[in-house]
């Protein structure tokens, strides 16, 4: 059973939540404290699996709460669920947080919320990956222009060009944006010609999944066989893709934004495995190559664990919502899930498959399990077409 400790300083939310969550009694132990003091005490007692907090209680706000359970319980799932939460306290929780949730939630979403993350947090616990990270001589940063974007996005009123200028600040960067959104990919019919325009045409989201992304590639050089670019490539193909699908499936705008952001990030471990074994990783893309195999299988017998696996480490410790994290996570075998419902991880792990097929690359499977638990199984064929009609528009 999950262990899950519930923090709120209105005893009359604490009671509504006992009763909402009653018929979870089978599979969660749930322990209720009315103040952050109450919980660090909880927690020195008996530590548990998930910690749900609200923000705004006397004494030990929820924020500085969840940055004592990170330091103290870092294996600890947290969670934050809040009604009245303003943009500075979104802002500080937001380092400490897994999760945020607003009030009411509903007992199902909070269930598949609790699900995904505890099962990310216990593949993170994986012996090979331990042993892994403890001999990483490099991670890639978390782009400041990125956690610019999203701190600005926060405020309802920040207007196009504020978001335009803080992409201006990395010449590099705003001229890859530019580039890209003047490109077919995004069927824009006329030159994009700032930032500020690029944020109007493509969405906030867009803008930071792409200043995030191409951060993160900009930080490193071709090594070896290992092309940067290349992947960089594979991966805005798969994010478009993937965006795609999740509108042609008539998921969430959310959903969808997810979809692209997965997609940008689903084969950032690459980065993380190639930079720091680049000799080794050369090995993996030779045996993928000699014996037409997917690279995972390769970089699983070399080192314990895969790409995925790596890529999930970094997004978690960047603080990434878990929605992403399980989508790079699971991008090769979204039937890991904990949480069967449509959304990033399907369209990521689609868009994958379907890109490497355009791509002539080493035939990956789709997870028929996963799928045809979603009624998508009989998706195929107009997934395909959508795919190769993305690829003629863009051109060679």
């Amino acid at each position: 059973m999950k262990s899950i400790l519930f923090v709120d300083d209105e005893s009359h939310v604490l009671d509504g939540l006992r009763r909402m969550l009653y018929p979870l009694r089978g599979e969660w132990r749930m322990t209720f404290a009315t103040s952050g003091t109450e919980a660090l005490r909880s927690l020195a007692a008996a530590p548990c699996d998930v910690i749900v907090t609200d923000m705004r209680m006397p004494g030990i706000s929820g924020a500085e709460l969840l940055a004592q359970v990170s330091q103290h319980y870092p294996h600890i799932v947290r969670i934050v669920l809040s009604g009245m939460c303003d943009r500075e306290q979104s802002l500080a929780s937001a380092v400490s947080a897994h999760q945020f949730l607003s009030k009411p939630c509903d007992p199902a979403v909070l269930k598949k919320v609790v699900d995904r993350a505890v099962g990310i947090q216990a593949t993170l616990r994986n012996p090979a990956l331990v042993n892994f990270i403890s001999r990483l001589k490099s991670l890639p940063s978390i782009p400041a222009v990125y956690m610019e974007l999203v701190q600005a996005a926060r405020d309802p009123d920040v207007s196009a060009a504020e978001l335009g200028a803080i992409v201006s600040k990395d010449l590099a960067m705003a001229s890859k944006v530019l580039h890209l959104a003047s490109s077919s990919l995004f069927g824009i019919r006329r030159p994009v010609l700032n930032p500020a325009e690029a944020c109007v045409y493509l969405g906030i989201e867009t803008i930071q999944a792409l200043a995030l992304s191409l951060g993160v590639f900009s930080q490193y050089r071709q090594t070896g066989q290992f092309s940067v670019e290349d992947l960089q490539t594979h991966s805005l193909r798969t994010a478009n893709l993937a965006k795609v699908l999740a509108t042609a499936e008539q998921f969430s705008k959310s959903a969808g934004e997810e979809a692209f952001l997965g997609g940008m990030l689903h084969d950032v471990g690459k980065l993380v495995l190639a930079t720091n074994y680049p000799r080794e990783y050369d090995h993996c893309i030779a045996l993928a190559k000699d014996g037409d195999v997917p690279i995972v299988n390769a970089e699983s017998d070399t080192f314990g664990i895969t790409h995925a696996d790596a890529g999930m480490y970094l997004l978690r410790l960047w603080g990434l919502p878990d929605t992403i994290v399980e989508a790079v996570a699971l991008h090769h075998r979204p039937s890991g899930s904990k949480a069967y419902s449509p959304g990033a991880l399907a369209m990521v792990h689609v868009a994958n498959v379907l890109a490497r097929e355009e791509e002539n690359q080493p035939t990956l499977n789709f997870d028929m399990e996963y799928l045809s638990a979603l009624g998508l199984d009989s998706r195929f064929a107009r997934w395909r077409l959508l795919s190769r009609r993305i690829k003629e528009e863009a051109g060679p």
